[in-house]
């Protein structure tokens, strides 16, 4: 080949010291670039096709048009925001404001929120109403972050444990396979007071998993905090071939009230450390750092440093750690780590764990998954509780394996209330339908999948339109009378999740309710004046 190297010469070698810039240097090799390739078409013209050189030559340009069309089509990578909070509230109401825990005044916005909470109040009173209406916790999240364009994708409640898995709207329909479950383990497991909830999700076909703990309590018990971990992570179960365990996703979250604490220094040194913000000097004492040195499966999560101060324990409404009677060393209790799975090893075996290792492996390979802390943190402001929340903020670098959602559907014509109105869809890739499927009308900045004014089934309602588009109709019995700015989103009850979104499109006032005056407003109005007409 010193035939070739010759005659091609070294590319990109071009150097000035006047160029100043990158920009400037690029320029300057790419003009180098094409003179190089001017000179080879005519040494080219010049060349024998019989020689030996001449095939030399024809092999190094298809080698390199390989190359060039290899990086042309490399799949994009994209990056997400995510931000995510544990906080154990110790039963306490919410308070007015958590603009500061979810960093609403930051000029990065989160694509998607993850809220773990412990020890939301569960009274049975409350409890049985939790069932029925949204917790106040999940009321208040879901108000903040609904006219931010965040959509509440999934929740799980297991008495005090609560997670909320909120995501910008434009991702909702590339968020599928959504499942949730729970396992306790307080008092020998029958007693969800302890344990762990999780959501799982596929992401643009990334496999992810969030679990929510709430761990053992006391200094003595940190073995006991392991088996627990332990047996969340054996024992919950999805139903998905690809990932039917916790461990099997690509990307695993577990934080929460882990409750692992700082032991054999005494209260003044931790105490000192803390007030003088060496907090490096209580790390090789904390109870999770050195489990994880003997522990294979905790080796395989990673944690940011833990350059905050200890989140427990707080005598209510200060931040002074506990001055009771008990004295209780502060800890690092709430936490946030994370795991992405180990690559596949390459196996010569052909056996059908196996082949699923090599199409695991091939798939992380093409669609690459990588995880950046951008901030791990407290929140020192909110004294509600004896914990302060954590904050964990991460960039999901990744290669979408899912780009096109499941349907296209849109309004047809103009809607309003006076007449039924029609809704075209179309599905763009093939899918698992089902009779339960429906499409439902959302005012602009509803708060989750529940949130709709109306809606209708699929199948029963359906007529066909040609061998694609498909048409639905919605009655104007359920259209709202005073319009407004709305969507239309399909549902798929297999998967669980919105697969199909439409833009946002006018719904007209009603000209018939303006005509006789029955807007709601007013029908009430006069409801009162002949209630009270009639005593």
């Amino acid at each position: 080949m010193d035939e070739i190297s010759g005659l091609l010469g070294t590319m990109g070698r071009v150097r000035s010291d006047t160029l100043s810039s990158d920009a400037t240097q690029s320029t300057a090799s790419k003009l180098a670039l094409r003179h190089r390739l001017n000179q080879l078409m005519t040494c080219v013209d010049d060349l024998d096709p019989k020689t030996e050189l001449h095939q030399k030559m024809v092999k190094t340009l298809d080698s390199a048009f390989l190359s060039c069309a290899k990086r042309a089509n490399k799949p994009k990578k994209d990056n997400f925001r995510l931000h995510m909070v544990t906080w154990n509230v110790a039963t306490a109401d919410p308070p007015d404001d958590v603009a500061s825990l979810l960093h609403l005044n930051s000029p990065k916005t989160p694509d998607l929120y993850v809220i773990g909470l412990q020890e939301v109040y569960s009274g049975p009173v409350r409890f049985v109403s939790d069932m029925i209406f949204d917790d106040p916790w999940s009321q208040l999240f879901i108000s903040t972050l609904a006219p931010l364009n965040y959509i509440k994708v999934s929740s799980i409640r297991m008495q005090g444990l609560l997670l909320l898995f909120f995501s910008k709207l434009g991702h909702v329909p590339f968020i599928r396979d959504i499942q949730a479950t729970y396992t306790r383990t307080g008092i020998f497991g029958y007693w969800g007071n302890k344990g762990g909830v999780s959501v799982r999700l596929s992401f643009y076909g990334h496999m992810l998993c969030f679990l929510n703990c709430h761990l053992a309590a006391h200094m003595k018990y940190a073995n006991e905090r392991m088996d627990e971990f332990e047996h969340i992570m054996d024992t919950q179960t999805f139903d998905c071939k690809k990932a039917p365990r916790i461990i099997d996703h690509r990307l695993v979250f577990w934080f929460g009230d882990l409750n692992f604490r700082i032991q054999d220094h005494g209260m003044h040194f931790v105490r000192s450390c803390i007030n003088n913000q060496t907090y490096n000097l209580l790390w090789s004492h904390d109870q999770l750092i050195m489990l994880k040195k003997k522990e294979q499966l905790l080796q395989e999560f990673e944690e940011g440093p833990l350059d905050f101060q200890p989140t427990y324990k707080f005598d209510l409404n200060s931040d002074t750690y506990d001055s009771s009677g008990k004295k209780r060393k502060p800890a690092w209790t709430d936490r946030i780590l994370w795991r992405v799975r180990p690559k596949s090893q390459p196996n010569d075996e052909q056996d059908e764990n196996d082949v699923k290792e090599k199409k695991q492996l091939k798939e992380e390979e093409e669609y690459p998954l990588k995880v950046r802390q951008d901030l791990y943190t407290s929140n020192m402001e909110f004294r509600i509780s004896d914990h302060k929340p954590v904050i964990g903020i991460f960039t999901l670098e990744l290669t979408k394996i899912h780009q096109t959602p499941l349907v296209s559907l849109h309004a047809e014509g103009d809607w309003s209330a006076d007449i039924d109105s029609i809704v075209l869809y179309n599905p763009l890739q093939p899918f698992p339908s089902s009779t339960w499927d429906w499409i439902g009308l959302y005012k602009v900045g509803f708060s989750s999948v529940s949130d709709y004014i109306t809606y209708t089934w699929v199948k029963d309602d359906e007529v066909a339109f040609n061998n694609e588009m498909m048409q639905v109709f919605m009655g104007k019995e359920e259209i709202p009378v005073r319009g407004g700015e709305c969507v239309l989103c399909y549902y798929s009850s297999n998967l669980r999740c919105i697969i199909g979104i439409s833009e946002p499109f006018k719904v007209q006032e009603s000209k018939v309710a303006v005509a006789e005056g029955l807007f709601p407003e007013r029908i009430n109005g006069l409801d009162r004046i002949a209630r009270s007409e009639d005593f």
